[in-house]
């Protein structure tokens, strides 16, 4: 039984937490496999930073994210920037709300990580100071954070087994 139904949903304070507690039991119910509440909310948590993340790609942070495009893509930067706010965007949606797919999402989002984490071997290798990152030290230790991120999009979102029967059949 799910460990959500035992929380008293009548004494919830305002219609925001109805919908949160709704959202909770949805989420953690209609799972092809189970899922733990850390899982849950590790997946949200991603969600809402890819969310966030595109966001700032589209508006606030865009000279920021233009500094992280490597010199050599063969595309505009300013298009590079755009187009990956908007699969962050589109990413974070699908974290927090495609729940049949849940499995495959992130799997894509750990390949996105894959995929901009050259962006961030650059701004480190060309000494480019963005988000705070003013310094060679701290920039490297950005490139550790990369892969801690591709790990939560595949823990969060119980990807493993797909993961694994994918490069099984690669390798057969």
């Amino acid at each position: 039984m799910n460990p959500l139904y035992h929380l008293p949903r009548t004494n919830l304070p305002c219609r925001f937490h109805f919908f949160l507690y709704d959202y909770l039991i949805l989420m953690t119910t209609t799972s092809t496999q189970s899922r733990t509440i850390p899982q849950l909310v590790l997946r949200i948590l991603l969600g809402l930073f890819l969310l966030l993340a595109g966001v700032g790609h589209l508006t606030w942070h865009r000279t920021e994210f233009l500094a992280q495009v490597p010199p050599w893509v063969p595309l505009d930067p300013d298009f590079v920037v755009l187009a990956s706010g908007v699969v962050e965007i589109l990413l974070g949606l699908s974290l927090l709300f495609l729940k049949s797919k849940q499995e495959l999402v992130g799997i894509a989002a750990a390949a996105f990580f894959v995929a901009i984490y050259p962006g961030n071997i650059s701004q480190y290798v060309n000494g480019i100071s963005a988000f705070g990152l003013d310094t060679d030290r701290a920039r490297l230790i950005r490139l550790f954070f990369q892969p801690v991120l591709i790990y939560w999009a595949i823990w969060s979102c119980g990807s493993w087994p797909t993961f694994r029967a994918f490069f099984q059949k690669k390798g057969n």
